[in-house]
């Protein structure tokens, strides 16, 4: 995603109550703001502290396509709402009863508004956030409480944001009007859309609700009404706007791409899982982040009823959310004339396989060099578009997060200047370095103090970039992973003991060996160093540095290790269950290539199209 260095981009929604800054994405400056919901003003400098990203739904018509930018509708001068309405106010002095007028106006609208049923379907969230320490993957983190906004869907549920949900060890909602508050339980979380579905089993929530009902992707300049319990008081807020922008946008929390509703309103902390409303009293999506910058002002997204839609119907068809498909391709634009001659491409049309991930079922059909030149019989432009609507065109990645896991597409691709048709199965992307960990726990061994565990997002975060180091940083952002169940494994830290004397100063190092044995993950590490018989261990790290330990020594002093420095288990519960091998003999031969396969910045790059 291009970014502008001044830019910066906020999930919106979720007031904190505590400050956490987080990392830079790998592709664009995404932050999480989280803001403080005690003692804060619109005025406090505070509010644009670094925090978890919101993130909202989608509309029916569309399924799930990202928009590139993930913001907060607040004003950057930290203005409240009626310090603005009267600065516009006074620009219009000089117009005689313009001002009068408009003042009228907006007290008939809001009389309106207040008493629309709608608003009894929309809901306060109060989260308590228990996260996982990263770097100290044994423990967790300080507590922290947020408050959000989710509204009623019918059958006895709700939705929000995931990230107002993410860690939360309590989830309560309040409706409007009431002071009691209800606990909650979260049946599903959607990383990529940001989405999460909650119920309440006290009946008493539920007595003379009604439901919200969903419309269609709205148009542009359609008026929208975005509603929820942001910052600056307790009751119900609302705010107006027009559609701004309909198109595929990146999503912050979950570090995809699926369509986006671009709005003007006023979208801040505490509204990420309110509903927006169009005139008809419908719900065309979720608030869930929102553009900041000095350059802009008024960029706010909401997640459309496409994408909701999309989230619900995987859930009720596999009793869990299984994620968003991939094609799992990287492709490149064909604009030039000489470009498309050369790959005996007849029409200004199509776009380029650069790449191909090894996990992707198009792995098996497509080649390096194919041209994509129709997805499930809709032509794909030169540009990576398809067409959208009556007279639009929106990215190719659209016709992608249409399709469920599972599902089959029909490329239509040109090889060497013939026109070929062939079919792959859709599936989530396989991640190399995850940006979320499922399970709430990060996975972790101390083997004499050495302290092993997965690289992930999240921990490049809570470390300094700088001491992750660079080689290692370019494997996180460019890798694609060779198999399933792939990681990149690294040696943390260092637990100071007489065992591990001149190694104390290693971190952030990644193993690639284990006693001669390439290692796929950090279960078969645990697996090759439980079932290890030599004298000695010898793990080999980077540019063949390496640290030996004797075995039996090693194994004596482990349980003093954990005593000294208060740790309860030298693993993680998950790698107690025994270990499967996952991979086949041919991709066990082709070990030399592990976590070890960078791709250019330059196949990311502006110009060319991201992984579709």
């Amino acid at each position: 995603m291009a970014v502008a260095a001044a830019a910066c981009w906020f999930t919106a929604g979720t007031s904190f109550s505590s400050l956490t800054s987080h990392r830079l994405s790998s592709s664009s400056s995404l932050l999480i703001p989280k803001a403080l919901h005690q003692n804060s003003s619109f005025h406090s400098p505070s509010q644009k502290a670094v925090g978890k990203q919101n993130f909202r739904w989608r509309s029916k018509d569309e399924r799930h396509l990202a928009n590139k930018d993930g913001r907060s509708n607040k004003n950057e001068t930290g203005q409240s709402q009626l310090t603005a309405f009267k600065s516009s106010g006074l620009q219009r002095k000089g117009v005689g009863k313009g001002a009068p007028f408009e003042s009228k106006e907006l007290q008939v609208e809001t009389g309106i508004i207040e008493d629309a049923a709608f608003l009894n379907a929309v809901v306060k969230v109060f989260c308590t956030h228990t996260a996982p320490d990263y770097s100290l993957p044994w423990q967790k983190q300080r507590q922290f409480a947020s408050t959000g906004s989710a509204f009623m869907i019918g059958d006895g549920k709700l939705l929000t944001n995931a990230h107002c949900v993410e860690h939360g060890t309590q989830v309560k909602v309040k409706r409007r009007g009431d002071d009691t508050k209800y606990v909650a339980k979260v049946l599903a979380r959607g990383v990529e859309c940001d989405i999460a579905l909650l119920t309440v089993e006290n009946k008493d929530f539920w007595k003379g609700a009604e439901p919200l009902h969903f419309g269609h992707l709205p148009h542009l300049q359609d008026a929208v009404t975005v509603v929820g319990y942001p910052l600056g008081g307790d009751t119900i807020s609302v705010t107006k706007g027009v559609v701004s922008r309909v198109e595929v946008t990146s999503y912050a929390h979950g570090s995809s791409e699926l369509l986006g509703i671009q709005i003007d309103a006023a979208i801040n902390p505490g509204n990420s899982g309110g509903p927006a409303f169009n005139d008809d009293g419908e719900c065309i999506g979720v608030a869930f982040q929102v553009y900041r910058s000095d350059e802009v002002e008024n960029i706010g997204y909401v997640i459309p009823t496409t994408v909701v839609s999309h989230f619900l119907e995987d859930y009720e068809r596999n009793g869990k959310y299984n994620g968003f498909p991939c094609l799992g391709v990287l492709l490149q634009k064909l604009e030039n004339p000489a470009l498309r001659a050369c790959l005996r491409v007849p029409s200004n049309e199509g776009v380029l396989v650069r790449k191909i991930e090894p996990t992707s079922d198009v792995s098996n059909v497509l080649k390096e060099g194919d041209v994509i030149v129709s997805f499930d019989g809709v032509r794909v432009g030169s540009e990576g578009t398809v067409p959208f609507r009556s007279n639009e065109r929106i990215a190719f990645r659209y016709l992608i997060s249409q399709k469920f896991t599972g599902d089959v597409a029909e490329l239509g691709i040109i090889r060497a200047g013939e026109f070929l048709k062939v079919q792959a199965v859709l599936k989530p992307r396989v991640h190399l370095v995850p940006y979320h960990i499922e399970g709430g726990q990060p996975s972790y061994l101390i083997v004499a103090g050495l302290v092993f565990t997965p690289l992930s997002e999240p921990l490049i975060g809570e470390e300094c970039e700088d001491t992750i180091g660079l080689k290692l940083l370019t494997k996180a952002r460019y890798s694609s992973a060779k198999f399933e169940g792939e990681q990149i494994v690294i040696l943390s830290q260092v637990l100071a003991n007489e065992v591990n004397i001149g190694y104390e100063d290693l971190s952030n190092e990644q193993i690639l060996k284990m006693n001669g044995t390439r290692i796929r993950n950090i279960h078969h590490l645990a697996h090759l160093v439980d079932s290890c018989k030599d004298k000695y261990l010898v793990f080999e790290f980077e540019d063949n540095f390496l640290v030996v330990l004797e075995r039996e020594a090693a194994s004596s002093a482990s349980s003093s290790i954990l005593k000294d420095y208060g740790i309860p288990a030298e693993r993680s519960l998950d790698l107690l269950e025994p270990y499967i091998d996952s991979i086949g003999p041919d991709e066990a031969t082709d070990q030399h290539e592990f976590g070890d396969s960078p791709v250019s910045n330059s196949e990311f790059g502006y110009d060319g199209l991201l992984w579709a």
